[in-house]
Order: structure tokens, then sequence, then C-alpha cells
């Protein structure tokens, strides 16, 4: 029901007390909760063995500037580098993408984390927080991208979460500090944005995080609440015109600017589950207390996250024997005219 985030590198006796709490299935994990490889390692552990219930310990570790694990890890490329390469070396392309989603996989769980919230399917049409972490700016090319990233991410048994349904790279505004607004009918949406997350969830995707964007012409408020794209286009059946996902949907961070439009903490809270959310996203430590109050009386369902948690790591050694985790380093380092 609440994924939360922690305030530094090690858990303090506040945040034992919350994962002792009935509505937290997880923890999101950050730059600030980073210092080494072992570190990390050491915190996902503290994490289970003070928790109630099973957790799902997640991060976003896209690549590029999006990467909250540096020192001891790949320098991941961003995505938007494949795209770039992709007029060039089609095939080249897709095989390094599915090769980049292996390598962090792999790098991820072996840390003991069960999850990066990945790929971005956004298209890469000027928004200011998407940018270079989507593949490109056109629809096919993306959805192409989306196939490739779930296998690589499938092959070393992580879930693949899409994002941003139903597409955020359109809009200009950064909704972790502004409200975004994109005025387009839905029948563009489904040509354009939309593209990669039907490729996506026909390739299997295990999890989709909701954007924070508002399409007026579609419903009235911002996706991540809204009752018609969660329950009619999301999840409904193919024969009403839904994408009939039957998988697990994570909102976006209610600590952004542009959850705010619901209200308070437990309107945000409130308004993303009556919605159809299975799991919301309290990043910011400041608001897990009001997060949690806003969420008692409520009928629980973390098992919705039980089939996203450890998927199998090899762990640290393991992964530096495999003779793949030196070769795809390589290849992705000094890839077909990716500069490093």
């Amino acid at each position: 029901m609440l994924v939360i985030g922690v305030a530094g590198t090690e858990l303090t006796a506040q945040e034992r007390e919350w994962l002792q709490h009935d509505a937290v299935a997880g923890v999101i994990l950050f730059k600030r909760n980073f210092a080494s490889r072992a570190q990390v390692g050491e915190l996902s552990a503290a994490i289970r063995q003070a928790a109630r219930l099973p957790q799902l310990i997640c991060v976003d570790q896209e690549g590029g500037r999006v990467q909250r694990f540096r020192e001891g890890y790949s320098a991941l490329p961003p995505l938007g580098e494949f795209g770039a390469l992709y007029a060039r070396d089609r095939a080249g392309a897709l095989a390094l993408a599915e090769e980049h989603a292996w390598l962090m996989a792999s790098e991820v769980q072996a840390s003991g984390v069960d999850l990066s919230f990945a790929p971005v399917v956004d298209l890469a049409r000027g928004n200011r927080a998407i940018g270079d972490r989507a593949f490109s700016d056109d629809p096919q090319v993306v959805a192409e991208f989306t196939r490739a990233y779930v296998r690589g991410l499938h092959s070393v048994g992580m879930a693949a979460t899409l994002k941003h349904f139903p597409g955020h790279g359109t809009v200009r505004e950064d909704t972790h500090f502004d409200e975004a607004v994109d005025p387009r009918p839905l029948e563009v949406l489904r040509a354009e944005d939309l593209v990669p997350f039907a490729a996506g969830i026909e390739a299997g995707a295990d999890a989709v995080m909701l954007a924070h964007v508002k399409y007026p012409a579609v419903a009235p408020e911002p996706a991540g609440y809204s009752p018609r794209w969660i329950n009619e286009i999301l999840r409904g059946s193919a024969s009403e015109g839904g994408f009939g996902f039957r998988g697990v949907v994570f909102s976006d961070d209610i600590g952004m600017a542009a959850a705010h439009a619901a209200g308070g903490v437990k309107s945000r809270v409130d308004a993303h589950l009556d919605a159809g959310c299975d799991v919301v996203l309290v990043c910011h430590p400041e608001l897990v207390e009001d997060a949690l109050q806003a969420v008692t009386g409520r009928r629980l369902n973390t098992a919705a996250l039980l089939g996203l948690i450890g998927r199998g790591a090899l762990g640290w050694d393991g992964l530096l024997a495999d003779q793949r985790y030196d070769s795809t380093q390589t290849r992705l380092i000094q890839p077909l005219g990716i500069p490093t």
C-alpha cells in the first residue's frame, strides 16, 4: 500500500517503527541512502530484518543522470543514447539496450535491492524532467526498445516497471516542481504516447508507474488518481478499449508539486488508492507519519507486491564471477558510437 523513503544510510529508530506498520510494503532508496556497495547491501538487509512484512526494496537506477548508486557500479549510459544509435544500427542499438537492462538489474539485485523502476517509455519530446531518459521521440522506436528492455530485465529475474503512464514526455513542465497539463485527446495519445505502453504490457511488463500529468480531454484529474485512466483505460478490457493490464500500479511520488493538487497528504494518499493505485510512493521521510495515519482503517493489500520481491540475485561474488558481466560492461562503455 505504501512504499516509503528513509533519511540516511542507516535506519533510525523511528524508521524501524514505520517498518512494523502493516501498510508499509517497501522502501525506495535514493542517493542520500548510498555510501558504498557494501553499505547498500547492509541497509537492504536491515530493512528486511526490521520489517513486519516482506518488503519490496527499490531504486531509480536508470542510467545517465538518474542513477542513485554510482561508486562501485557501472556508469550506465542514458537511454537516449541508444535512440541516437538506432538510426545507424537498429539491431545493435536494441541489443545494447537489452544488455543495459541485464547489467543494471544484475547490479541492483546483487546489492539486495529487488527492483529498479525502469524502463522510462515516455517520448523524448522536450519534457524538462525526461530529456535523455527517454529512448526516442518516435513512438514505434520507443516501443521496440521497450520490448528489448523488458526482455533484459526478465532475463535476470527483475520485474519491469513502465513509466510514466500514459506519457509524460510531451508536456514541457517538470511535475517535481509544477503542475502539467496535456490537452490532447485520447485518440492522439493512443497513436503516440500510449504506443510504447501497449508494447510493454504485451511483452509482459509487471508494473506501471503513473504520471502526475492532467489530460483534461480524457479525465478531469491527473492520471495518478484518475479512475478513468487506471480502471477503464489501463486495466479495462481490450473489448472496451483498455489495455487489460493485470500487474501492479504505482503512483509517482506524492511529494512532487504536481501531486499537491489533490490536497494534503491524507487527501493525496486517499485519492490515489481510491482511484485504483495498488501502491503509493511516499519518498520524503517527513511525509511518512501523515501517510501512515492516512491509511488507518483501510483494507490493506500489501500482497500486491509479493510477486515483485526477490526474483533471484547472484550477489556480488556471483556477479563478478560471471563472464558476461565484464563483457557487457565493455560493450556499454565503448559501444557502437556511444560516448562514455
